[in-house]
């Protein structure tokens, strides 16, 4: 067969293109690495300050990838974080000799945010200790790097517990703020960023700022929900709570709109601590409700529960018995709606996490189940995050998306109350535009189940997926990385310009977790 060459100079389609595949539209491939000039001098100049910079292949490819499996690349070099002091010295010297600087905690993300493409990864880890908890504050200060697993073990120690934080637990404290961190008490208490009172942060240029909402209160408003783009979060002030274990109660549904009807209902009305959905496909959609308190639980089971529309488990599996009765040529997904409940649901009642009926510790019981059941060698999670009119309708279009591509999927839904002045909090972040006492999320989970897909496969279901929040207006938890594409359509030149500036500014090099944002 004889190949057409392409003479130089020829414009044409590139067979190699980020493009070429027809029908599959990239919104961004994994950035360019960094070619390396200016390393020998940065390296020569931290070592001189006592800061041990790791160059072995076997430090570095710890940090190959992250969460999501999907994007690799691989630092010049790795610095364990110990102090702001290094961190300090750590950045002055990348932007002098211009070196980028990927700053990672947990790793957790899944579009690459926290895989570095060359240059320096700043491995937050190493600052993990707990300093001072304040019972007559009701605060803790804690270094940025700990997972919240770990923070929560010492607040139990205590009697104590956090606020809100994301459901997986091997997440950093700093990292979760920087982008926002969705529980199930989020509807009622707010995000878990929402609970810091005052940081520490090193600014891109290595100035080591106290920052709250009354001191320094612009660098505050920009490094919460600002995706690591204007400083790196080495000390954390955040609220705290006594701890009370939590009665737990499901109600299972057979559509996805009656299921959010019911959660918006009981977050308008505060009848609930803690509230959510997670389903196995829109199949066997489940609705938990939970409460810190008898009195609460009373005043729900008197006021609210008989408005609900959802199902006990008995009832619902007669109402699946005759449903696929009806539909036999669905048997097969009948079985496995058997099978994933039967492995999924008594994680969350594992005797020795519960004790008199209620559950004893969340944290280990919704961290625990996360990973086991929905975590594998990628973990393709994109979202939607709408105002509370648009909701339905995203998760319904989500839902048909996720249909379209997958044989099974999950989709977790949850509210987020908004703190009174979120507008200048909450700019450009995964808050989305015209958001008013709540806005609502909900991820869109493929069970890979060990089967190969393409990483062009699953670029294309997440394009679609966010290619629904640009038609609608709304927002993303986690917007980076591969969804760089969509930031100036969902916010507009001006705004995203606006915040270059200011990034600009506080960066001059441009060298802090570049290619997340700008």
């Amino acid at each position: 067969m004889d190949i057409p060459l392409v003479e130089p100079g020829t414009v044409g389609p590139c067979p190699v293109a980020p493009d070429a595949l027809q029908g599959i539209v990239r919104q961004q491939t994994n950035p360019a690495r960094w070619n390396g000039e200016g390393w020998p001098g940065f390296v020569a100049e931290l070592r001189t300050a006592g800061v041990d910079v790791a160059e072995s292949a076997s430090a570095r490819g710890i940090f190959a990838t992250d969460a999501g499996g999907t994007a690799y690349g691989m630092p010049h070099g790795v610095v364990v974080a110990r102090s702001a002091a290094q961190v300090a010295v750590l950045l002055r010297a990348a932007q002098a000799h211009r070196v980028p600087v990927t700053a990672r905690g947990g790793g957790l993300t899944t579009e690459g945010e926290s895989v570095a493409y060359g240059g320096v990864l700043l491995d937050m880890t190493g600052m993990s200790r707990v300093l001072t908890i304040d019972r007559a504050a009701m605060t803790v200060r804690t270094e940025a790097g700990i997972y919240w697993h770990g923070l929560a073990e010492e607040l139990r120690r205590e009697g104590l517990d956090y606020l809100s934080a994301p459901l997986n637990m091997t997440s950093s404290v700093g990292g979760t703020l920087g982008v926002g961190g969705i529980d199930v008490n989020s509807a009622r208490l707010g995000c878990s960023a929402d609970q810091a009172i005052a940081l520490q942060v090193v600014t891109p240029t290595g100035e080591i700022v106290e920052c709250s909402d009354s001191e320094n209160a612009e660098l505050f408003q920009r490094v919460i929900l600002g995706y690591g783009q204007f400083g790196v979060i080495t000390e954390a002030t955040l609220k705290i709570r006594p701890y009370t274990p939590l009665s737990m109660h499901y109600y299972y549904y057979s559509t996805l709109r009656e299921a959010i009807d019911d959660l918006q209902l009981l977050d308008r009305n505060d009848a609930s601590d803690y509230s959510g959905i997670l389903t196995i496909m829109d199949c066997a959609v489940n609705l938990l409700v939970a409460f810190d308190s008898a009195e609460r639980e009373a005043a729900f089971k008197a006021n609210w529960e008989k408005q609900l529309r959802g199902h006990g488990e008995f009832g619902f599996a007669l109402c699946m018995v005759g449903h696929y009765a009806r539909r036999p040529w669905r048997l097969g997904e009948a079985l496995y709606l058997l099978k994933r409940k039967q492995a999924v649901f008594p994680e969350f009642r594992r005797p020795e996490f519960h004790r008199d009926g209620r559950m004893d510790d969340r944290t280990v019981v919704f961290s625990r189940a996360v990973w086991k059941h929905w975590g594998s060698r990628n973990m393709v999670i994109p979202d939607l995050a709408t105002t509370a009119d648009k909701f339905v309708e995203a998760v319904e279009r989500g839902n048909a998306v996720c249909r379209k591509y997958f044989r099974h999927y999950t989709l977790y839904c949850v509210g987020i109350k908004l703190r009174a002045d979120h507008a200048a909090h909450y700019e450009m972040s995964c808050i989305p535009p015209g958001a008013e006492g709540w806005a609502y999320g909900c991820e869109f989970e493929p069970m890979i189940e060990g089967e190969v897909y393409s990483r062009d496969h699953f670029q294309s279901f997440k394009n679609a997926i966010y290619d629904i929040g640009v038609d609608m207006g709304a927002s993303y938890y986690r917007f980076g990385g591969m969804m760089k594409g969509y930031i100036r359509r969902v916010f507009g030149d001006a705004l995203v310009d606006r915040h270059l500036a200011m990034k600009r500014k506080a960066d001059p090099a441009m060298i802090l977790n570049r290619d997340v944002i700008f």
